[in-house]
């Protein structure tokens, strides 16, 4: 709580603030309500996978483009951060995406609006450097892949053949849009939390929602159709089902460090085993091979 204040009296919006501090939700950071201000203090060890200064730019841009709240305090060297509390908004979940009529078209439009504003921000998000990334981070760590990790990136050397061949044009994406990070009024989403930001192919942030949301058929229909404004080309289909594999191949890395961090938020080591398995399922799916094809023949 010490920490807290102290770091309540260094903001200027919040100096002198001395009514309740509503605990939200987090992961890795943990993040409070302020009166109408939403405070967000960065976990222990994120230090080492996440570049704060990055991080504030790519919030102060979502805002500009309207789809994330204003910032109204960043500080790259703690990671320090406030923001406008959006009310009325609900924190959304795999159940509420399910439960809220209209939530995965609200934010299909949501993507749509931040990739089409010509955003820029100063990270570009390598999915396979940042595989290599994470895996040196974790050579130092004493925490063990999932047994057969390495093949299965190796395997994935022919989705980055086919990605690579076919590029789409980059966009200032979420890269990391976890139900959690999407703020539904009924009428607007909105989505917050700019740690992993970068400039992306857009469609990673649909098929890594897909994932994260356990959506459905319809629910996959019902993003697209809103971020395409129709229905989708097998093409653009076949990238959002490879990012679906990619974004668990990915994540179960960060799951692992989490684990090596002691981050006491999550199971994580169900959380990167269940992650796994679920990339290698898709993986090994003859609808995965159809969908691997069509961006082939883009």
């Amino acid at each position: 709580m010490e920490e807290l204040r102290a770091a309540l009296a260094a903001i200027p919006a919040l100096a002198g603030y001395d009514g309740p501090l509503e605990r939200l939700g987090g992961l890795t950071n943990r993040v409070y309500r302020a009166g109408e201000i939403c405070l967000r203090i960065p976990g222990k060890g994120t230090e080492e996978y996440i570049n704060r200064a990055n991080e504030a730019v790519a919030a102060r841009e979502a805002a500009k483009a309207g789809v994330s709240p204003e910032v109204l305090y960043a500080d790259p060297s703690s990671g320090v951060m406030a923001t406008r509390f959006v009310a009325g908004a609900e924190t959304m979940s795999p159940e509420k995406f399910k439960a809220r009529p209209g939530s995965p078209a609200r934010a299909g439009a949501a993507f749509r609006k931040l990739h089409s504003s010509g955003a820029v921000f100063p990270f570009r998000f390598e999915l396979f450097a940042m595989i290599d990334d994470y895996l040196k981070v974790l050579s130092t760590k004493d925490v063990a892949l999932p047994a057969g990790y390495h093949d299965v990136v190796r395997e994935a050397g022919s989705v980055r053949a086919a990605l690579t061949a076919h590029p789409i044009r980059l966009a200032a994406c979420h890269c990391d849009p976890l139900c959690e990070n999407f703020l539904d009024t009924g009428e607007r989403m909105w989505i917050v939390d700019w740690e992993y930001s970068g400039m992306n192919d857009p469609l990673w942030d649909l098929g890594d929602l897909s994932v994260e949301g356990g959506f459905d058929a319809t629910q996959d229909e019902e993003l697209m159709r809103a971020y395409f404004g129709g229905e989708a080309k097998p093409a653009e289909r076949g990238r959002v089902v490879i990012y679906k594999a990619m974004c668990d191949l990915l994540w179960t890395l960060w799951g692992l460090i989490q684990l090596a961090n002691n981050n006491p938020a999550d199971d994580f080591r169900a959380y990167a085993d269940g992650r796994f398995a679920r990339c290698k399922a898709l993986m090994e799916s003859p609808a995965f091979s159809r969908h691997l094809a069509a961006v082939r023949l883009a």
